[in-house]
């Protein structure tokens, strides 16, 4: 079952809500993407703000482009956002205020919901351990994207 939820975690020099401000924004994932999988947002809104919001990005998957629709699944402003597509697997970001204005973001990829044959049919492609080389890698982005916002702000 521990392969079934991927994550890491990082501390970025900057309050959450500069962080949620990245993640709830589809137009900001490009900047973040660690896994080199998304290549643009198609479809949504400037800010993901509750559940049911959805928006569309373009994705490539062993060299083969596809388009997905993402749904916002959990969201609690400047603390927690997760969506999902037609897959049982949720992306969530958890974000908890730490010292001198910091903010300890969690990143997990959560397959709890598959089915055993369907998940082994994941593992087999390799996605447990696709997916925490990408979190790992989107975690610097988004500790970097986060800290170059927070910077520029008057």
């Amino acid at each position: 079952m521990s392969d079934r939820l991927v994550s890491d975690s990082t501390t970025i020099d900057a309050p959450p809500a500069v962080v949620f401000a990245i993640v709830s924004d589809p137009r900001q994932h490009p900047r973040i993407d660690g896994s080199g999988s998304l290549q643009g947002v198609i479809t949504g809104p400037d800010r993901l703000v509750a559940k049911g919001d959805t928006f569309g990005m373009d994705m490539k998957l062993f060299g083969l482009p596809y388009k997905i629709r993402n749904t916002v699944v959990e969201l609690e402003a400047d603390r927690r956002i997760a969506w999902r597509h037609f897959g049982a697997h949720r992306w969530r970001y958890e974000l908890e205020p730490v010292g001198d204005g910091a903010t300890r973001v969690t990143e997990t990829w959560d397959a709890t919901r598959y089915s055993a044959p369907v998940f082994a049919a994941l593992r087999a492609l390799g996605f447990p351990a696709r997916n925490q080389a990408g979190i790992t890698e989107t975690l610097v982005r988004l500790k970097k994207a986060a800290e170059e916002d927070l910077a520029a702000t008057p």
